[in-house]
């Protein structure tokens, strides 16, 4: 859900044929003989039971409690957060009336919870977000402050989005795509992005704003007159345009890359400026870092901003008098925030920057009416924690205090360091790495721990769970960015595109021989693991590196690249076939069937654990299905572990749980034997 003022620059938008599935494992109703039991949503296959033993010892890792910034109250100095509360099961909406105040519940459920807004001119209500089972067929509800009475605003066969809201009426602008499920065949051909001016107090009489061709649309913001959107058409992680729509006409005109500029860059939309003369984006048009700029809508003349800062600005927000302008840049894996004269566009030195706590900041926006700005920060010590700056005077007021289980002191968390390997062409590849307590001697097992996207970022910040990993099993994280990586400018994100895939694997394998050179390092016990592309990239270490690593963990990761683009949703597969290749082509789909690890899977001969939602509409649970089958089928050692209300990865607690647990006693199984 996107709102203005304020920008957010995606790293991805939305970032197989199906194997039968085994029967499911009966789960019992209750614990028994001292174990636990699973849920009746999992479906739990080769997992040895969990004693009730190593629940007692190790749940205190579950309950680390933060919140994050959703929006603030139009006219007030209040505003809404998202927050599991102790004992619940799923993120919801709170209201937060002043600074550690008592958080006020407005959403609760099953389902979780964690976008919404404020309707912008009085705050007489919130339209939020939710979707059903972790399927991301999100659907907009309207919640009355007063009655708290939730009505559906959008259709259940088509997955919407709240995209900015107009100036001078309560009216929001909405963007829908069709699902898969409503189409004949089960699939589509061809992807339209519809947008749509509503009203929340009158659904029903929306009106279409414009039909756009495929996917990857959204609107950043209107001009504040309300004549004019600004369009962002996402193309791929290397390619994205700036587009104007006339409210009225719904007629749409391209302005960056302008027509005829055939040079592959990216362009986001931010804000228009105050006086509507100039619209913000960041670009990386001019070098390798993503810049914010000011576009003179009549001169058509940029002016490069953050020219002198050689990281990517990853977000912000611009103040509605247009006044100041406050950034988030990616430096080495830590966003730090930067404040510029609206007018001047010079950095400023303000006051407040010194007041900040350490950390990475996540997420900022400035208040629509009062000098105001929220900052999430998230740090090794906490997950996230929202603070108020007065840009003015330097006040910076904690808002919420993140919560960890009794016994747990995060404050003694260590951050984490930057290492850097050469990979097989001589490149220098880095990556996070945590360190354990120095009570733990010798050489140490490791675990490596690979981010999705792929054009996504392991960042400094808080690790949750996996600091159990750390402080008490005593094993070494290392969190890689290898090429494709977001973060160190768009040559290295486009290093391993098409043909050069399995690059980004071969840096692994530079990291197993870095590792192996570490005097405090056992290469000997040596576990991968990653969710989503990161899952992939497990998968593919297991085929080539087999020897090298004690075990392997696949969390709803791609098992076959081309049974994965013919099953995952139609409003995504056009953006992934950008990046992966496109599996029509004869060419591209023979490569893409050789580097899959299913069509390798012989060589996967160190125990695997799968992890997958089974309404996963991203990487559909067949993947996990016959990658399960075909290891099995060679005589792998494989656990499995199948959520049935869960998507592309687990959000509700108690499955969480159970998933740290088996995790917990698969790397007890491999690490530490």
């Amino acid at each position: 859900m996107r709102r203005s003022p304020c920008f957010t620059i995606p790293a991805l938008l939305l970032a197989a044929a199906c194997a039968a599935p085994p029967a499911p494992t009966a789960a019992t109703a209750s614990s028994a003989g001292g174990n636990l039991a699973p849920n009746a949503n999992l479906v739990v296959e080769g997992i040895p039971p969990i004693p009730m033993s190593l629940v007692a010892e190790v749940e205190k890792y579950t309950d680390f409690r933060g919140h994050s910034f959703v929006d603030w109250h139009p006219t007030q100095r209040e505003m809404l957060v998202a927050h599991r509360k102790q004992g619940s099961n799923t993120p919801q909406l709170f209201r937060l009336r002043s600074p550690m105040g008592v958080l006020e519940p407005l959403t609760e459920g099953s389902e979780p919870v964690t976008s919404g807004s404020f309707e912008p001119i009085q705050g007489r209500y919130i339209v939020f977000e939710r979707d059903v089972g972790g399927n991301e067929a999100s659907q907009l509800y309207r919640l009355d402050l007063d009655t708290r009475a939730v009505t559906l605003l959008t259709s259940r066969d088509e997955r919407a989005e709240l995209n900015t809201w107009l100036h001078r009426s309560s009216r929001a602008v909405v963007s829908t795509v069709p699902l898969d499920r409503t189409a004949q065949g089960g699939r589509r051909s061809e992807i339209t992005t519809t947008l749509w001016l509503l009203d929340p107090m009158l659904p029903e009489a929306k009106r279409k704003l414009a039909e756009l061709p495929g996917p990857g649309w959204f609107v950043a913001s209107a001009s504040k007159d309300d004549r004019t959107l600004a369009l962002g058409r996402y193309i791929s992680a290397a390619e994205s345009q700036v587009w104007l729509l006339d409210l009225e006409s719904g007629q749409r005109r391209q302005l960056l890359p302008e027509p005829g500029n055939t040079a592959k860059s990216t362009h986001y939309p931010g804000d228009f400026s105050a006086d509507g003369a100039a619209l913000y984006v960041v670009s990386d048009r001019e070098g390798e870092f993503s810049e914010f700029m000011r576009y003179e809508l009549a001169s058509r003349r940029i002016t490069r901003v953050t020219a002198h800062i050689p990281w990517d600005v990853n977000g912000g927000s611009v103040a509605v008098d247009g006044s100041l302008i406050a950034l988030r840049v990616n430096v080495d894996g830590t966003e730090a925030l930067c404040l510029f004269d609206g007018r001047s566009l010079a950095e400023k030195a303000a006051p407040g920057l010194r007041n900040l706590p350490n950390g990475s900041v996540r997420s900022v926006q400035f208040h629509r009416r009062l000098n105001q700005i929220s900052l999430a920060i998230n740090s090794a010590q906490g997950p996230s924690q929202v603070f108020s700056m007065d840009p003015v005077s330097g006040q910076v007021q904690q808002w919420t205090r993140a919560e960890a289980a009794p016994g747990i002191d995060t404050s003694r968390f260590a951050d984490q360091g930057i290492v850097r390997w050469p990979s097989f062409d001589g490149r220098s590849i880095s990556g996070l790495i945590s360190r354990p307590p120095a009570r733990f001697s010798g050489k140490r097992p490791v675990l490596i721990s690979i981010h999705g996207g792929p054009e996504a970022q392991a960042q400094t910040g808080f690790l949750g769970r996996n600091q159990y990993y750390v402080q008490e099993l005593g094993a070494v994280l290392i969190q890689p960015n290898v090429r494709g990586s977001s973060g160190y400018g768009k040559s290295f994100l486009k290093l391993d595109d098409g043909m050069r895939r399995e690059d980004s694997v071969k840096d692994i394998g530079a990291l197993l021989d870095w590792i192996a050179g570490q005097p405090d390092l056992d290469p000997q016990r040596v576990v991968v693991m990653g969710g989503s592309y990161g899952g992939y990239m497990s998968l593919a270490v297991s085929t080539h590196y087999a020897d090298r690593i004690a075990g392997a963990l696949d969390i709803v990761g791609i098992s076959h690249f081309v049974t994965f683009l013919e099953a995952t949703e139609s409003y995504r597969r056009d953006l992934r076939r950008v990046e992966y290749g496109d599996e029509r082509d004869p060419a591209m789909r023979a490569f893409l069937d050789r580097i899959s690890p299913l069509a390798n899977a012989h060589r996967i001969r160190k125990p695997l654990f799968v992890v997958q939602g089974k309404n996963d509409p991203r990487v559909p649970v067949g993947e996990a299905e016959q990658i399960v089958a075909k290891a099995r089928a060679n005589g792998t050692p494989v656990w499995y572990l199948r959520a049935e209300n869960e998507g592309h990865g687990f959000a509700r607690k108690e499955n969480a749980d159970f998933q740290f647990y088996a995790t917990i006693q698969f790397l007890r199984s491999t690490l530490l034997k």
